[in-house]
């Protein structure tokens, strides 16, 4: 089977050049292979890294490409591979990953066993270790810290999940449901899968497949990314909320929780009525508690152990205050939001659909 592996980046010189080192390492066959690198306007060298890949090796594979995605919108830019496409097998791997050499091979052996969608289990990473690095390595990989997706740690045989990272797709998954919906920021890969199992298809975690995420290099874009995804939580609502678990509304939960009690607390104080300033200390006492048993947890698992893990204490309740306001803004913003909507992205959904049965770009 031909494969095209995408990948689409925005200002990632960062860690482009670790990801296309990882590509040409891959087992499968290069003359089965097509490359699709896809840059959303980049300010730094992404692009030229892209156009340098391709014209350095463009002869090895039996397609290579730099596309641009001018909208910026990341649904959009895979929209924009899958348009061009022209492989059996569609992967999508995001910029600022790694991926083992026979990724792809195993991806292709488990769609050619009779899956339709699937991949693996995608741990978190670090590009070039320190000790302030694999202290928010911790957190990332920490279940209290990031999510009890399956996905997001080793997998344990082969299972059938609502949504992963990093998947592989037969091409006619995309002729019958369409692409992303470029509405959603970071919650387009969840709508996509929701309508994938929608069409009746299962999606496959196989122990056999693993890629890795690189983390956030700092604390600040740590937070900046926890900020964002769960305000496109919140957003979501409006436009899929069958797509979305209870899970991903904890932190929102909490922060709702700790305003309540905040507000009953300073109402207590105010009538005098000590009661009322019950309910915010066993919060704050069972979250605190929560809070110090998953950090030690997370400590002791480290292989290395620095000084500097101690912050993590401080670090998991900024996580899930960050996420929760997030969500907060993202439900207030959601009416004024989804009046703006233009529907476009149900168009380019449709247009997907016929670019793949045609194997053609339509041009505007």
């Amino acid at each position: 089977m031909t494969v095209s592996l995408c990948i689409i980046a925005y200002n990632e010189e960062f860690a482009l050049p670790s990801l296309l080192k990882d590509v040409l390492s891959q087992t499968y066959p290069k003359i089965r292979t097509e490359i699709i690198l896809v840059d959303a306007g980049s300010e730094d060298d992404t692009k030229k890294l892209m156009m340098d890949f391709c014209e350095q090796h463009k002869n090895e594979y039996y397609k290579a490409s730099v596309l641009d995605n001018p909208e910026k919108i990341q649904a959009a830019g895979w929209n924009t591979a899958i348009k061009y496409a022209s492989g059996d097998i569609i992967i999508r791997v995001d910029a600022h990953a790694s991926v083992p050499e026979d990724f792809v091979e195993k991806n292709v052996l488990t769609i050619e066993d009779g899956e339709y969608v699937c991949g693996g289990a995608r741990p978190s990473n670090i590009l070039d270790p320190t000790p302030y690095r694999e202290m928010l390595l911790l957190a990332e990989s920490s279940m209290f810290g990031s999510s009890i997706a399956g996905y997001r740690r080793k997998s344990e045989g082969k299972r059938y999940v609502s949504s992963l990272f990093h998947g592989a797709y037969r091409r006619e998954v995309f002729e019958k449901v369409g692409g992303f919906n470029k509405d959603l920021g970071r919650t387009e890969d969840n709508e996509l899968h929701w309508r994938i199992r929608k069409n009746g298809y299962k999606i496959c975690q196989s122990d056999e497949i693993i890629s890795y995420q690189n983390i956030r290099p700092s604390l600040s874009k740590m937070l900046e990314q926890k900020y964002g995804n769960g305000k496109w939580i919140g957003l979501t609502v409006g436009v899929c909320p069958k797509c979305l678990s209870i899970f991903h509304f904890v932190p929102f939960c909490f922060v709702m929780a700790v305003l309540m009690g905040i507000v009953m607390f300073i109402a207590g104080v105010c009538t005098g009525i000590s009661w009322l300033t019950v309910p915010i200390i066993a919060l704050l006492a069972l979250y605190f508690l929560a809070d110090f048993v998953m950090s030690v947890t997370a400590i002791i698992s480290a292989e290395k152990k620095y000084p500097c893990m101690l912050m993590l204490f401080i670090i998991f309740p900024m996580l899930h205050i960050v996420y929760g306001v997030g969500t907060l803004i993202g439900l207030i913003a959601l009416p004024f939001w989804k009046s703006s909507l233009d529907g476009s992205a149900e168009r380019e959904i449709e247009e997907v659909k016929k670019c793949v049965a045609a194997n053609t770009i339509l041009e505007d």
